[in-house]
């Protein structure tokens, strides 16, 4: 079918291009976008209609998010989390804590001080003979054993002001790091559940409904941007070393004001108008496809005929 209406077109030039030399037989055609949704889900909402103007970036419509909003809430505790555990490796213990074993070495400086004392008393007892051998030992291990418990609050209290070790540290800023990467993928995934206009345009078809549910990658609806519109014609071959890609052309639709136009794209191949015979006497036959791009804000439809005149 669209063999045949390409060769009507053609055969429509021959006759076109006889009567007016540089004017061609042509038609508008639109290149619609076709928004669709990335993921599978219920059509929830329906934020525009056919017919509407809508500018780049505007909400077209919302699928069934709750589980994206489940996981992207997920992903914040675990983030939040993750962040905590870091922290709170890189600042050591807390002041109640520094506080606890500050007052642990105090009451093991007060044993210190009495084992001390006790001690000073004795050795000149030992010596005299008044107290017994043993009781000088006894006295000098419980010094000992208070020194020990001073000096082991101290190292306790040193390194609760420490961070952690280097190693744990790192795995702590992995993780945080691991939670922000699924953060910021549970946040695309909830953004891809609202479709958004990906050019200023105006919505020509809609294809479904609230209530439907919208397969991955399947158009939601048509739209047409405003520098979408061009104007296919054809060109006997002839004609064609005048034409250029980047050169201009008048487009005159029946009934309005002719319009500039760009061309955008010649064939490389030939069409053929019927019958098909290879000879010089048929040389008049062969046509090459043009398209010429209109200008943003052109109005005319899709589907409507031109003329395309040359400069």
């Amino acid at each position: 079918m669209t063999r045949w209406l390409t060769l009507s077109f053609a055969a429509a030039l021959a006759a076109c291009s006889a009567e007016a030399p540089g004017v061609y037989v042509g038609y508008v055609e639109a290149e619609h976008l076709y928004p669709s949704a990335l993921q599978s889900g219920r059509l929830e909402r329906l934020a525009v209609s056919e017919g509407d103007r809508v500018e780049a970036g505007a909400t077209l419509f919302e699928l069934d998010a709750e589980r994206e909003r489940a996981r992207l809430a997920q992903a914040e505790a675990e983030a939040r989390r993750a962040v905590a555990s870091a922290r709170d490796l890189a600042t050591g213990a807390r002041s109640e804590e520094i506080d606890r074993l500050e007052a642990e070495r105090a009451e093991a400086q007060t044993r210190l001080d009495l084992a001390r004392a006790e001690l000073n008393r004795t050795k000149p007892l030992v010596a005299t003979g008044v107290a017994s051998k043993a009781r000088g030992d006894q006295a000098q291990a419980e010094y000992d054993a208070a020194l020990s418990r001073v000096r082991a609050a101290e190292d306790a209290i040193e390194v609760a002001r420490l961070a952690g070790r280097d190693a744990a540290r790192e795995a702590a800023d992995a993780a945080a790091a691991s939670a922000d990467a699924a953060l910021a993928e549970a946040r695309w995934a909830l953004a891809q559940r609202t479709g958004r206009a990906p050019a200023a345009g105006t919505i020509e078809d809609v294809f479904l409904r609230p209530g439907e549910v919208a397969n991955a990658g399947a158009p939601v609806l048509a739209l047409l941007p405003g520098d979408a519109l061009k104007v296919r014609f054809f060109v006997p071959q002839a004609d064609l070393p005048g034409l250029d890609v980047g050169g201009a052309v008048r487009i005159e639709p029946d009934g309005a004001e002719a319009i500039d136009a760009t061309i955008s794209f010649i064939a490389t191949e030939a069409e053929f108008t019927p019958p098909v015979i290879y000879s010089n006497q048929a040389r008049d036959k062969l046509v090459f496809l043009v398209e010429a791009r209109l200008p943003a804000g052109a109005t005319l439809r899709p589907g409507l005929p031109v003329d395309v005149r040359r400069p």
